[in-house]
């Protein structure tokens, strides 16, 4: 019998990076077929192929035995696919007739969405979905939401649904409720591609698991027949050694995380009695699966986001949970965010402005009334040497002109150049080439041996295993698990994917 959908040889570079090396996948109607995988493994990338967003590089994709040429999202949906993504493709000041009627255009509005009313209760009905057609999704709780993307696939006529992540926001009886729908949706002869990296959503619910890993298909299986452990070692793949470096001696307690909590304002707890030291001298990985609080964690530790409660000690200063930027600068604490560009650079100011941002209140320029324009045109040179940022025309350039690479040297320079105490990065190598994510790694290893305490948040395992000397695994808002150096890889990798 023909699969359903498969793809077979799709490779996908995204700016010289390769995302898809020769990667494959089938599915057959009637199952419920797991794509696992860590992150960056390739999974969401290889389904936003499949669903039109993408197009591949090489390879072929073919419906129920025939080739096909996807021209985009549009196309995708004339075959068949339907695609939920883990973060929802919704209006939200719009009802869920009007999101269920944009994704599927009616000739004639008034027609149309009767029609689409109709549609959406007949699916709600067969789903055992409690969804009004005529309710905004904005007073709709995640769960909901997911539900209205999953009707809104379905009413398009989609005999290939593709979940990406789809138990990653809900409550565990919410993760189970829906995954029952789903197997549900599967016996009525739907073939259900459901991307995730839960291991027990996988063993009690998949009929089938392909397993990715570095944009490669390592695995096809069935998961009843596998171990967890053999999913484990497939998804995270063997131990290696790690480089040889300096022994951590142990130094004072520089930074205490205390039962920090935060609830965004949806009402999802992200953050849930996370607590932690980091001593001097040490960098304290964190591990986990993305979406797990690490980006709230971060954002609390350098102050973007108030926590609810708990507390961040930080060693001769006391409790800075509500401290703003003015004080952690005082205490010499460097920020390193995820995004650059949104929050570690202003992107319309010259390079020199934004290096000498860090040292203004100090008075090394002068007063802030009249800058020393000179000073800060010379240490901005001596920066981009040291730090051998490139690309620079001169340092009146604006930083948003410089690659993601060279603009993260650039962040590092300003943050280093005090000399911190306590570092926070939050996926400091992300995007970057290997040159460039090698200098990173030894200046994140060099602040350690001076002393510095250095909190490293990061979703590559690799990152984490090769620079922590020791690891927390965050899953759900808190620490549940920590591991010394040299950490085994697959018990970090079962803690990751066993609470996540």
């Amino acid at each position: 019998m023909a699969s359903a959908l498969q793809l077979v040889g799709i490779r996908k570079s995204f700016d010289g990076a390769l995302a898809l090396d020769g990667a494959s996948f089938e599915s057959q109607a009637g199952e419920v077929h797991a794509l696992l995988g860590e992150n960056g493994a390739g999974k969401s990338s290889l389904m936003n192929v499949a669903a039109g967003l993408y197009a591949p590089d090489a390879g072929s994709i073919s419906i129920d035995g025939a080739p096909i040429a996807l021209s985009g999202p549009a196309a995708a949906r004339q075959h068949g696919i339907g695609m939920v993504h883990q973060h929802f493709k919704l209006v939200k000041p719009f009802t869920v007739a009007e999101n269920v009627l944009l994704a599927n255009p009616q000739p004639h509005f008034a027609s149309g969405i009767r029609n689409i009313r109709a549609a959406i209760e007949q699916q709600v009905g067969e789903l055992k979905f409690s969804i009004d057609p005529d309710r905004r999704i904005d007073t709709m709780t995640v769960a909901e939401q997911q539900q209205v993307e999953i009707v809104k696939v379905l009413v398009g006529g989609a005999k290939i649904l593709i979940l990406d992540e789809p138990t990653a926001v809900l409550t565990d009886a919410e993760a189970i409720g829906l995954l029952e729908i789903v197997r549900r949706l599967a016996r009525a002869g739907t073939a259900v591609v459901l991307v995730t990296h839960k291991l027990q959503d996988v063993k009690r619910f998949a009929d089938r698991v392909t397993i990715m890993r570095g944009g490669k298909t390592v695995a096809k299986l069935d998961p009843r027949h596998a171990s967890a452990e053999e999913l484990t070692e497939l998804t995270v793949g063997q131990t290696s050694a790690l480089p040889e470096r300096s022994p951590h001696e142990g130094g004072p307690t520089r930074l205490n995380v205390g039962t920090l909590c935060y609830t965004r304002g949806d009402g999802r707890v992200m953050l849930d009695n996370a607590s932690f030291h980091v001593r001097a001298g040490e960098i304290y990985g964190i591990a986990g699966v993305s979406g797990n609080g690490q980006a709230e964690l971060a954002e609390a530790l350098i102050g973007a986001i108030e926590p609810s409660s708990g507390e961040i000690w930080l060693d001769g200063t006391g409790d800075i949970s509500r401290a703003g930027q003015t004080k952690r600068r005082e205490a010499k604490i460097a920020a390193i965010p995820a995004d650059r560009y949104a929050y570690a650079l202003a992107g319309s100011l010259p390079i020199s402005d934004n290096l000498a941002v860090a040292q203004i209140r100090s008075g090394r320029y002068g007063s802030v009334v009249k800058l020393d324009r000179a000073a800060m045109r010379q240490d901005a040179l001596a920066a981009i040497a040291d730090y051998d940022v490139q690309g620079v025309r001169s340092v009146g350039q604006k930083a948003s002109l410089l690659s993601g690479g060279n603009a993260q040297k650039l962040v590092i320079a300003r943050e280093f150049s005090r000399e911190p105490d306590v570092v926070v990065a939050h996926s400091p190598s992300r995007g970057l080439d290997v040159r460039a994510c090698a200098a990173v790694h030894q200046r994140l290893i060099a602040a350690r041996e001076r002393g510095a305490a250095i909190v490293l948040i990061s979703e590559d395992l690799d990152e984490v295993l090769s620079l922590s000397d020791r690891i927390g695994v965050m899953s759900r808002g808190t620490i549940v698990g920590e591991f010394e150096r040299p950490a085994d890889r697959q018990a970090i990798g079962r803690a990751m994917v066993d609470h996540g």
